[in-house]
């Protein structure tokens, strides 16, 4: 067994106790005498300012407030979100999560090839450094093409001398497309995003390192395989889960626990599956709360977009 497996078993193991302490006592805080900071992803499905010819729909008002009730229920002091308008659209968002008691000042936008649609951060923390990659090409079949939303990376300051590096995704879409097989683009830009990781990891292995956002497809699939990678530079997947009273997931077992993680509802199938990710670097783990990982359970979820919002939390008063 590798060294680093047996590492995060037991960090792991340890965690579930902290966990079953929390769930009994009623009181996290108490027991782990810990700082939290708390990083969500979120789909937000066609967020957008006004529709566009090829995303008619739009977004009625009864939306827009089921995505803040969301976002709200995590708390979150950053969330990536995925499928944002325009700056517009962050903006108003934002405006309105602040009127609402939710206030997350600071904010990064990207644009990839895909001009609709955006991948986006609101955080309350300092964003001391944005490093977006809107402009990495692949070959595919003969094509030369672009990562279609491309990679927001931020560096967030969460306590003076400490900063987390942050890369939001948004994969390649399930839909088929005309052009090229979407698995196969999929995993193109999944290769990417593991190059832009083992350059972090490589660089500084002891980076505090989290990849977050819509990867579209399920944990099995090549290409979130290919991003979690392998060996010593594997990221963990923090595999949020329903607080519905299941014991705990075991993140390191080979055969995940039946915990109700499924994060996106997919209308033409009318499937229910688990593509929304929180990864996180090895250097990490000692910090992160199981027990503050989550996804929120919010009655007409689906008004507000066909995915569901993902949490994790970490210690960070060491």
């Amino acid at each position: 067994m590798e060294y680093g497996l047996v590492l995060r078993r037991v960090i792991v193991g340890s965690k579930l106790l902290v966990w079953l302490t929390c769930f009994f006592t009623g009181s996290c805080l108490s027991v782990l005498g810990a700082d939290i900071l708390r990083v969500a992803s979120y789909n937000v499905e066609n967020y957008l300012e006004a529709p566009t010819e090829t995303r008619p729909e739009g977004k009625s008002d009864a939306a827009r407030a089921k995505v803040r009730e969301s976002i709200r229920a995590m708390k979150p002091d950053i969330i990536a979100l995925e499928e944002i308008g325009s700056s517009n659209a962050l903006l108003e968002l934002q405006s309105a999560l602040k009127h609402e008691g939710l206030d997350l000042p600071n904010w990064e936008i990207i644009t990839g090839a895909d001009t609709n649609i955006h991948v986006a951060f609101l955080s309350r923390l300092p964003i001391v450094a944005r490093h977006p990659h809107t402009a990495d090409e692949f070959l595919l079949d003969g094509r030369r093409m672009q990562v279609c939303r491309g990679f927001a990376e931020i560096e967030l300051q969460v306590k003076p001398g400490r900063t987390y590096t942050l890369i939001a995704a948004h994969l390649k879409s399930r839909r088929t497309g005309l052009e090229v097989d979407q698995g196969e683009e999929r995993e193109a830009e999944a290769k990417i995003l593991r190059q832009i990781i083992d350059e972090h990891l490589k660089g500084n292995p002891e980076a505090r390192l989290i990849v977050l956002g819509d990867l579209n497809d399920t944990r099995n699939s090549s290409s979130t395989k290919t991003i979690i990678g392998r060996g010593r530079m594997r990221l963990t997947d923090t595999r949020p889960a329903e607080r519905n009273g299941d014991n705990p997931a075991d993140v390191t077992a080979r055969n995940p626990t039946r915990n109700v993680v499924w994060t996106h509802y997919f209308g033409y199938e009318d499937s229910y599956s688990r593509i929304d990710y929180i990864l996180i670097s090895p250097a990490l783990l000692p910090s992160w709360l199981p027990a503050e990982t989550y996804i929120p359970t919010i009655p007409n979820w689906g008004i507000g977009s066909d995915h569901r919002p993902i949490v994790a939390g970490f210690d960070i008063s060491q």
